[in-house]
């Protein structure tokens, strides 16, 4: 079994959420923020043995009163975030211990997994050493201008859209940022793609989707009721029936 090392990215601005109190991955869900939803889902796994959090440098402090306790309960790593993702994620490899030969990203601000996507992402990462969580595009796309005027239909097929968890083997995925140099990159599967090494998709699910807005916490709250319930030895922390993050 492969020793995972989960990384969850939850040091982006939040400039489309719209919240004036918080950041998505911070945000109320179901009575927990949305970066526990997320961490849950990982941290009791057997093959997940390190899960790190990479938070933005101004909200280091807060999310160290709020949260401490989550952390110190659930074994997890802080980590600072960068200017870009890629900055970010470099940042927790690099909180990665020795012994992890397996990366999965996972944006902190998906909470809606199921065990089984994690499974058959994990299991195509271990097999292949690059693999991610895809679902297919269904909608007509239209490319528009900036005056708001369509100017093309766009054909679709063969278009899939990227989710997290992406899953990689470590070497490859440390010698896909070294090749990198400052190469932009909205996610890691682009990095490793560009190193010539073939990134897997594992078709995911519309229920695993990412939250933006504000409206998007009650599309989740009804798909966490859909989905199981992850299985913990323990509470998230010792005050898990009060609201003391709040």
């Amino acid at each position: 079994m492969p020793r995972v090392g989960v990384i969850l990215v939850a040091a982006g601005k939040s400039s489309r959420f719209g919240d004036a109190n918080y950041k998505k991955p911070f945000a109320p869900l179901a009575s927990r923020p949305v970066w526990l939803h997320s961490a849950e889902r990982f941290i009791d796994r057997d093959d997940v043995k390190q899960v790190v959090v990479v938070v933005a440098p101004e909200d280091r402090e807060s999310f160290r009163e709020k949260f401490g306790a989550n952390l110190a309960f659930m074994g997890i790593t802080l980590a600072e975030g960068g200017a870009e993702r890629a900055d970010s994620v470099r940042n927790g490899l690099a909180k990665l211990e020795a012994g992890i030969d397996l990366v999965a990203i996972h944006d902190a601000a998906r909470p809606c997994l199921a065990p089984e996507w994690i499974d058959r992402v994990f299991a195509a990462g271990a097999k292949t050493g690059a693999a991610i969580l895809a679902t297919p595009v269904v909608a007509t796309l239209k490319r528009v201008g900036p005056d708001h005027v369509i100017s093309e239909t766009v054909d679709r097929a063969g278009l899939w859209e990227a989710q997290t968890p992406q899953v990689f083997a470590r070497d490859l995925l440390e010698r896909a940022f070294a090749a990198a140099a400052g190469r932009p990159a909205t996610d890691e599967a682009a990095l490793v793609e560009a190193s010539g090494h073939p990134v897997t998709v594992v078709p995911g699910s519309p229920i695993n989707l990412k939250i933006t807005s504000r409206e998007d916490l009650r599309l989740a709250e009804q798909a966490l009721k859909a989905l199981p319930k992850p299985k913990l030895s323990g509470p998230a922390h010792p005050f898990a029936g009060d609201d003391l993050w709040r």
